[in-house]
Order: C-alpha cells, then structure tokens, then sequence
C-alpha cells in the first residue's frame, strides 16, 4: 500500500551523515498554504510590474524604447588595447595560432594520433614544453596548486576570478570504459535477477552507451573503479578547494558527483524522482490541470484522497499532507509531493515509485546488499566533506551537471545540500542546462523552495554538454529526447530560466546566478536586464563565466568595469590532461568555425601594438 506514515529521516540510518533529505519543507510551507498560493499570484504580479517597469519587452530589459536609468553600466566589448591589457603579444599570437589549428578539420579529428606522434618524435620532456607553448598554455594554468598560483593572481589582478577545475582523466580504452559502467551501475539484484524489478530503460545501463565520453566536448568524465578510488577523487577536490583558498578571494571548486560514489545510486534516485514527478503530473490531467506550467499546478486533496482509495491505496492523505485539516487550504503542489519520499530510513527505502496498477509503492529492485546501502551512504558523506572544507577556506562548490539519467538525482541531492548550507550565504552552486526542455519547470521549483524556506539559491546556467550523446542514446534505447528542438530554442530556453532568477533577485535580493555563456548577446541581454532592474555589479548577486583560453574578449572587459567573472581553470600534468585537450581543441573547431570575432579582435590589437611600437608590451600588476 501508499506508505503515509512518517518515520526517522535518511540520517538517522547513519548519524555520521549530517545532512539529510529534509522533511521540514512539509510543515512549514502547508501549515500557510492558503497564503502561499495568493502569493504565488501577487508574485507573479510583482515579476511582471518589475519587467514592465524597467524594460520594453516582458523579460527582455533594456532593449529599445526603454528608459535608460542614469547609474547603468555599459561595457565595451570592442575595446581590444582594454580586452587584452592582461597579455603580452607571444600570449595573443599563441591565441591566434592555437584557435586557427582548431579550425581545421583534419588536425583536430586526428590530434591524439598526432599527439602521441609528436611525443615519440620529440620525446616525452620536448613534447611536454612544446605543448606548454601552445595547446596546454592555452587552455590549462598549470601542472598543480603551485604552478597555477601565478596565472590566478595575474587574472585577479585585472579583475577575473578562478573557478579551479582538476581536469585530470583515466586514458582507458573504450572497451575498459564500457566494462567500468556496466559493472558499477548494474545492482547485484539485477545482475542475479532476482525478484521483479520496475526499472525504466533510460535510467539502466546500456553498453552501447557505456563510455560517456563519446561525443562530449567540454566535461571530464570519471568512471567507477572501487570506493578507494572515489576516496583520492574527494582528496583531490580537496586539494583543489584548498588551492582556490589559497589563490584567490571568493574563489569557486568545480566537483562532479559521478567521482565521489558508484553511479548506480545516481541512476536508481534519479528513475525515483522522475517517476514520482510523472505520477504527480497523472494525478494533475485527472483533475483537469494538465498544460499549465510545473509550479501552477495544485492537486486538490480531497480528490487525491477519493482517487487513491479507488486505486486501493489506503492512509489519510489529506491529514497527511494537511498536518492540520483546519490550517490548510486543501491543496498541495509539486513542492509538497516531493516531500512523501523524504522520510525514510535507510538510504534504499527512497528507491520506491508509485504503481497505479497495483496501487501501492513498489520497490524499484527487490534486494539492496549491505554493501550497496554503504556505497550509497558513503556518497553523500564525502560529499558532505568537501562541503565542510569548501567553508573552511572561503571557497564556494559548483556542481557539475552530468548526463539526464543521472541529473535528477545530483540536482536533488545537491539541492538538499543547499538546504543546509546556504542559509547564511551560497556556499553550494546547483548547474542547470537550459538545453534540456524541462531546464524552466526545474529552475522555478527550486528558486521556489528557496523562497518557502529561507536559504540563498545559487545556480550556474550552462546551455550544456552532452548533447549529441543524449539525443543518440534517446533515439537509439527508445524514449523522448530530453534536448530542445534547436539552438534557438535553446537560447530562448536560457534567457528564459535568466530572466527568472534575476527577477527573483530583484525581488529579495536572495538568489545568485552564474551566467555560464560564450555568447556575447547573452552577455549583453544579461547587462540590460540588470540595468533595468537596477542591479549592481557590487552586490556580487550576478557573476558571469567563461573557459580559460576563450571569450578573452568578454571576461576582462566585464572583470575591469567591476562585474564578478570567472574563467574555469583547468589543471594538472600535461600527460594527465591530454583527453581534456583532446575534447577542447574539438569544441574549439565548432567555436571558431561558427564565430570569427575573437580571432579579428587578437589580429586587430596586434597590429595596433605594432603600429604604436607597444609590441614588446608586458602586463604590469
């Protein structure tokens, strides 16, 4: 049957993991529903006098026809001698050469040929120094904590901070990657087939699909060995926190989650929530809500409560829900259903969905081993570590986003972390890929919760990484393309989830975004929006980011007229960060393909450093 009882919370099975799947949430927002849902209305009011206020368009600020307010701030991003007055003109020739290689199509299919060539040519000290000249100088800051001080400290000096990244990767062959997976994401219930399991084809393992590196550009990826391996990932972003601390104020660590545990966990959570979504999405077309946005929908609990008795499910959920029938207003929304799966024992109890033709709550797999319950709970203890280090040295974490079938599971368990840790100031960054047609319903539910329940938002907007790989897996196993249409779709996706946060901020002043983009009408759409809004650059509430050895032309300009930028650092031993290289100069081969501007803008401040004899020009800071 339905569980509706409340038990002890997913700590209490370890009390060594601080923090917890909260049930909080549940009380505090019902017990005053009646006046969260007559906000939900007055706010959506509110965003819409803000935009009207300040801008010609609904979420389109600053564009023509608008009221210019007189303390805007205007960045240049033409101004090469101010652009690149952190370079000295090796730096900017280097940038020329590096980007017109990417460009051609032979030299970046073939680079790691070319590479491991080079090495036996050379040799491994000569190629090393070659490749600090060019392709790892360019893209990479240093071979450790100590050697990248230097280059951190230059940026920070003309205003860009650092968000460390240890870019280091296992070289193993395809076939060694597709074994890892299989084996650390397939159960041992699955893999002795034991009982009936309720598993979804998208959120199981497929061989085919096992080297997640195929067709992703910019991302590193970490394949499951054993939990000792997972141990030295957490001591490594525990260097890297510490380095960042080291290096510079109000620094950023870039963590990945696939490194800190066995991703069969990511898989299972994640089937868990999608389904539980999908059921909450059911029972909102059965009482004529379907088609409205994620946030508006609201189950009315007394026809939840006649409907699930008809399924044979048995419990109160209206008292359940209501806490107290006489302080609730009758109806929950997405937020409050999400919270029936909170209050569980151990770790391995989350893993049930609903099955409305048995009408109960069904175990996603029959048997869970010890050792699985362990390797779950060791996850989100190292997690927890970092975070705890992460404080201590001043530096914020940025989650990375991986793939849709592990996504709902990092979002949530990075989410929860938020919950407890972001209260005073953002500690933790959620990153969300606005390529993905649920990138607005996931934003709004989450700065939403925020809003319930008192804590900072922090978010990276990303277009994302993986899109190739997820629409060849969608088509190939069978289930509906999570990526947008098109790129306009998607941009139209990222202004949208933008627009949203920074009305919130605007609002409360207690949300923080990222504005993670190479594309400088973003940019550009995001100073507008600012202007408008009247949001300073001062209030550190909006940062901007870019890769190490790209968008020069965007990151400095913003950094010297005051707004928080951040270049992705990525380190560690030349040998070590070749696939990081690899996959960049094939990213790079689209970028210069598709954009010309930064290669016109470096020959334009070359030339006009030779014509004023300024050509020996060296960086003072």
């Amino acid at each position: 049957m339905f569980h509706v009882k409340t038990v002890s919370a997913l700590t209490r099975a370890g009390a060594d993991i601080p923090f917890k799947l909260c049930s909080q949430r549940l009380r505090s927002t019902l017990t005053s529903t009646s006046v969260s849902q007559d906000n939900v209305s007055s706010r959506g009011a509110h965003r819409d006098s803000a935009r009207s206020d300040c801008t010609g368009q609904p979420g389109r600020g600053g564009e023509d026809g608008t009221t210019t307010p007189a303390n805007e701030i205007s960045v240049d991003f033409e101004q090469t001698q101010e652009a690149y007055k952190s370079k000295d003109s090796l730096e900017l020739l280097r940038s020329l050469v590096v980007f017109k290689l990417c460009s051609f199509d032979f030299l970046v299919d073939k680079n790691k040929e070319i590479m491991d060539l080079g090495k036996k040519i050379l040799g491994q000290r000569a190629f090393d120094q070659f490749m600090k000249m060019t392709f790892y100088g360019q893209f990479v800051a240093g071979e450790d904590h100590m050697t990248i001080r230097p280059l951190i400290q230059k940026n920070q000096a003309f205003g860009v901070g650092s968000v460390l990244d240890y870019s280091v990767e296992e070289d193993i062959s395809q076939e060694e990657a597709e074994q890892k997976e299989m084996d650390s994401c397939v159960s041992t219930a699955e893999k002795e087939s034991i009982g009936e399991d309720h598993r979804e084809r998208k959120y199981t393992a497929h061989k085919q699909f096992g080297d997640r590196r195929g067709g992703v550009t910019g991302a590193r990826t970490y394949f499951y060995a054993d939990e000792a391996k997972c141990d030295q990932h957490m001591e490594t972003f525990i260097k890297c926190i510490k380095a960042s601390g080291g290096s510079s104020m109000d620094g950023f660590s870039a963590v990945k989650m696939t490194a800190l545990g066995r991703p069969q966990f990511l898989l299972q959570f994640s089937e868990v929530l999608v389904k539980w979504r999908r059921f909450f999405s059911f029972l909102a077309s059965q009482q004529g809500k379907d088609g409205m946005e994620a946030l508006e929908q609201r189950l009315e609990l007394k026809q939840l409560q006649d409907f699930l008795i008809k399924l044979g499910a048995k419990g109160d959920f209206y008292g359940w829900f209501s806490g107290s029938k006489k302080e609730s207003s009758g109806t929950i929304d997405m937020l409050d259903w999400n919270s029936l799966i909170d209050d569980r024992t151990n770790i391995s109890d989350l893993l049930v969905v609903p099955n409305l033709e048995l009408g109960e709550l069904v175990p996603l797999l029959e048997t869970f081993t010890v050792e699985e319950e362990r390797q779950m709970k060791r996850m989100l203890q190292r997690m927890d570590v970092l975070v705890k280090h992460a404080i201590e040295n001043g530096v914020r974490l940025m989650v990375d986003a991986e793939q849709t079938y592990f996504q709902p599971a990092i979002s949530r368990l990075t989410l929860e972390m938020q919950r407890i840790y972001n209260r005073e100031k953002p500690v933790i960054f959620n990153t969300y890929q606005c390529y993905l047609k649920e990138a607005y319903d996931n934003v709004t539910m989450d700065v939403e919760l925020s809003r319930r329940e008192g804590w900072s938002f922090a978010a990276k907007l990303v277009r994302g990484a993986y899109m190739y790989q997820e629409r060849e897996r969608a088509n190939e196993i069978g289930y509906e393309d999570p990526i947008n249409p098109d790129y306009e779709s998607t941009n139209i996706m990222y202004h949208r989830c933008l627009d949203y946060v920074l009305d919130e901020i605007a609002l409360n002043r207690n949300a923080n975004v990222m504005v993670a983009s190479h594309n400088e009408d973003t940019v550009k759409h995001t100073l507008r929006r600012m202007n408008g809004l009247g949001l300073l650059p001062t209030e550190n509430k909006v940062y901007f980011g870019q890769l190490l050895g790209m968008c020069d032309q965007i990151s400095f300009p913003l950094g010297q007229a005051g707004f928080p930028v951040y270049k992705y650092v990525p380190y560690g031993p030349v040998n070590e960060v070749m696939p990081y290289l690899s996959r960049r100069a094939q990213e790079n081969r689209g970028f210069m393909k598709g954009a010309q501007k930064e290669r016109e803008l470096l020959w334009q401040e070359l030339k006009r450093r030779l014509a004023s004899g300024e050509l020996l020009y060296r960086p003072a800071y």
